[in-house]
Order: structure tokens, then sequence, then C-alpha cells
């Protein structure tokens, strides 16, 4: 694999170096089979040279089960240890040889699950570590081009080219995990999702929730699939799939540890109030919820729901991962009035400025597509700095006072500005 592989150009790498000049831990997580063990060992080998060591190895396991603290002894300069989930013990270990050496750059750790929400190991390295989270390709990384919408957003100006109906469609289906991205044939890419999906319930989950009764996982799943873009309602979800609410939020939080499902929660006024409103749910690749469906280009064309609810999914899980490498710090929110008013998406700089985008699976664009952004800019006012509806068109096209309607494309597409 060369240098110039879009594995080897991910665009979290700038954050990735940035963090270890500065910080002892860096830890890169994010779901199995995105390129984490890929981008690290490259890392390892040119920018920042380190002994490249995989908890994959029984050896290697063994021995840190043995003697956690013997084993990092034993290591001698900066070291990348990868999927360490698979070795909680290691954190306290890491905690002691950082106390006694807080020189940057000393671990850079790769892990398939969330380690900040396992028992015991979020509080291990605090202050000792910078947690960022790789996901599988962006469209943009897979173009080459590193633009980001995020900033265009915030900006004065915005990208307006765009790409035919059809092109997002693919896209959709495609997704953005590497070995899926590199097989062309359909059927060969389901089969690829079908034994991603079993390796993530045999070992992953189970590893993480040690216990054997995750029959329904599955089920679970492709009902996620098949929601993804609405209101969390665990009431209804366990009904539909018989079980009961206890185990089914369970499941939600093994999901979640494993970067398959992401919450994105509501936006309020009340800082304290943004905890207990309902997020939204979303899957963390269009191509595994597609796969999980079932879905063919036909059926995604056909069928108008299922294709709005996938491509606001895309559209989500695209803003994710420009939060990343973004100039503009951002977090991600849904907006939802106590009247029924709503955007899809609402984007919040650290300066306070709003950005509201609205998805809409069709081609054509009317003024009653921006009620819910006007209803957003009223109740915002001065911290209001645009609004956006994408689209599947082509053209962009101003709807009035900061308003636009884009093609949907120009999430990755630079081209000329909109002011």
């Amino acid at each position: 694999m060369d240098d110039n592989h879009p594995l080897h150009g991910r665009f979290l790498k700038k954050a990735i170096l940035a963090a270890l000049g500065d910080t002892p831990v860096v830890l890169l997580h994010g779901a199995r089979q995105c390129g984490k063990s890929t981008l690290a060992r490259h890392i390892a080998a040119t920018d920042h040279p380190a002994q490249y060591i995989t908890l994959d190895d029984a050896a290697v396991l063994s021995a840190i089960k043995t003697d956690p603290a013997g084993f990092l002894a034993g290591l001698d300069g900066p070291v990348v240890l990868d999927e360490i989930q698979r070795a909680p013990e290691l954190f306290v270990a890491i905690k002691a040889a950082v106390d006694r050496d807080r020189s940057p750059g000393r671990f850079l750790l790769t892990g398939s699950a969330n380690i900040l929400v396992l028992p015991k190991l979020s509080d291990s390295l605090a202050g000792r570590m910078e947690v960022l989270t790789l996901w599988p390709f962006s469209e943009g990384e897979l173009a080459g081009a590193q633009a980001s919408f995020i900033d265009a957003a915030f900006a004065a100006a915005l990208p307006t080219r765009g790409a035919a109906a059809d092109d997002i469609l693919s896209r959709i289906l495609r997704g953005g995990f590497p070995s899926a991205v590199e097989r062309t044939d359909p059927e060969r890419r389901r089969a690829w999702f079908g034994s991603y999906i079993l390796t993530i319930l045999e070992r992953d989950v189970r590893e993480i929730a040690q216990i054997d009764n995750l029959a329904a996982l599955p089920r679970v799943l492709a009902l996620i699939a098949g929601r993804v873009g609405s209101l969390v309602n665990f009431a209804e979800v366990a009904r539909n799939l018989a079980i009961p609410q206890t185990t089914l939020k369970r499941y939600f939080t093994l999901l979640g540890a494993t970067f398959l499902t992401r919450l994105i929660p509501a936006w309020s006024t009340n800082l304290g109030k943004r905890l207990i409103k309902t997020p939204k749910l979303f899957l963390n690749d269009t191509g595994l919820a597609a796969a999980l469906l079932g879905l063919t280009a036909e059926r995604l064309r056909q069928e108008t729901v299922v294709r709005g609810g996938l491509l606001e999914n895309f559209v989500a899980i695209e803003l994710l991962k420009q939060a990343g490498w973004s100039a503009t710090r951002t977090q991600l929110f849904h907006f939802r009035t106590a009247s029924g008013q709503e955007v899809d998406f609402l984007l919040e700089s650290d300066a306070g400025a709003i950005v509201g985008i609205e998805v809409k699976a069709s081609a054509t664009v009317t003024g009653h597509d921006f009620n819910g952004l006007r209803a957003l800019a009223e109740m915002t006012g001065t911290r209001f700095h645009r609004g956006i509806v994408l689209y599947t068109g082509s053209d962009a096209v101003p709807f009035g006072s900061n308003l636009f309607a884009l093609p949907a494309s120009a999430i990755w597409n630079s081209a000329m500005p909109l002011g």
C-alpha cells in the first residue's frame, strides 16, 4: 500500500500528530475495520516513529494479562498499542508509567470499543489522554479533496457544485468502510457487511458484555436501520421486538460502545434540558444500513421514506466525520419545537453561532421546506448564521436572507462560492 493510498491520507491524521506532539497518551478509537490499525502503523513508520504492537497477537495478550506493568517496562520509546480494549488491565499500568514520565507521544492507543463508556476506565487517564474518533472514509477522503463543508457553512461563502441524485444513492449504498469501498460488486459488498456484523457480535460485543444472550441483537440492528433519523422510542422498539426495555437499553449501550450507532442530541437554549430531550438515532455507515435492509439501487429509488432516512443518516455521519478535522469547532444537534417545527441538524460553534441544515430526498425545493429553518432563525436571533436545505438536485438557490438550497453533494464538493 503506497503513501498516497486513502488509508494513509486520512484527514484526521493532522489532529493525531498534533495530539502526539503535546499529550502523553492519544487514543484513536472507532468502529472495527474503519482503518485505525493501518493509519496507526503508517504514523508509527513515518511521522511519529514508534514500536507497533497488536493485542490481537495471542502471545502479546497473554503477556499483558500476566504482568501489565512488567510488559510496559520492557518497552523502549514511543509505542502503538492496537486494539487496547482487549486488555483493560493495561490502563492502570499506562497511568503509572505516564505519571513517572509525562513526555508527549509516549502511547498511541487504538480501540474498536469505546473505553469511555466502560466501567472504571473512563477516569483512569483523565488529564493524560486525548481521544480522537476515526470514522469510515468520508466522501472527501475518497475524492482526495479536503474541503470542509462545516467551515464553509460558518464562513461568508458556500460550496455550490452538485451531483446527480443517482450518484448520491450509489454513495449511500457503498458506505465508507475501506473493505466495502474496494468491492464494486453489490453482492460481494453485502456479503462483506454480513460477515462484518457477525464478527462484531461474536467478538467485540461479547468481550464487552461478557454475556451470551445476544440472540435479538441482529434484529435490533435491522430495526434501527429502518428507523434511522427518527427519535428514539424505547417502548415502541421493545414492543416491536417483543423484548424487555431493560434488555433493549443494554443492547443500545453495547451498539454505541462498538461505534455501530450514534445518538444525536436535541438542541435547547437551556443547556440543562439538552440532556433530557429525546435524541435521534443513526447508524455509523449507510452502506451497513442498506445491507441490513437488503436494499438495492432500484429499491432505494422506489422507497421514498427509506431513501429519506438514509440520506439524512448519510449527512449526519459526514458532518460528524468533518467535525474531527474542521477548523470551526462545532457540536451537532437536532432541533424540534413544542409546536412541531423541526430542523434535521443544528450545528453550534464554540462561539455560539448556529447553522441549521435540513435534508430533503427530492430534486426540487420550495419555500415550505424552509419553515423549520425560519422558526430556528426566529428563536435564535443574532446567533443564527445560516440555514441550508440539502437536496438531490444540482443547483444552488438562495431562498431569502441567509437561507439557501444546496445540492447534497456540496458536503464534499468544493466549488465557486455562493454568498
